[in-house]
């Protein structure tokens, strides 16, 4: 062995990386989309373009005491995975066939976008829990793996 970094440890770094640019205050989570080797889009959690961000004027979630996982649409920002399908599109990229890296597992709402993105795979290092997501990604098709490690920069 060489000492060279796997490709899919690799990926999950750059995308605990990209999490690192995220302006939420309650979870930093980064994705990064990649077809044969290469990366297509980031994105991270945060505020669309010229919007406040949550850094500057707090949490609409903290303030309503939403729990993790719940109503989601009850945000400022948007998900990391739905940054990356932004990105996509404003490019004009395709996800087709693509492997999505990301840190924390993606919630239904990214989960069903990814799905009709045709994403190959999708692989996570933290778990964020959803029966239903892992379920439609099963019936779907899609490869899903839970990728536990240290990725952070050494």
């Amino acid at each position: 062995m060489n000492g060279r970094v796997p490709w899919p440890t690799y990926f999950m770094r750059i995308a605990h990386l990209v999490a690192e640019r995220s302006t939420c205050l309650r979870r930093c989570v980064g994705a990064v989309a990649v077809r044969d080797k290469r990366i297509i889009a980031t994105g991270y959690n945060g505020t669309p373009t010229n919007v406040a961000h949550c850094e500057e004027v707090g949490c609409i979630r903290e303030r309503l005491g939403i729990p993790s996982g719940q109503r989601h649409e009850l945000c400022r920002g948007l998900h990391a995975e739905q940054n990356v399908i932004i990105q996509c599109a404003l490019h004009g990229l395709s996800l087709a066939g693509a492997e999505i890296y990301c840190t924390t597992e993606p919630c239904l709402i990214c989960t069903k976008m990814l799905i009709n993105c045709q994403v190959r795979a999708i692989y996570y290092a933290e778990q964020y829990p959803d029966e239903l997501a892992g379920a439609m990604l099963k019936e779907a098709g899609v490869e899903y793996a839970y990728m536990p490690g240290d990725y952070k920069s050494s």
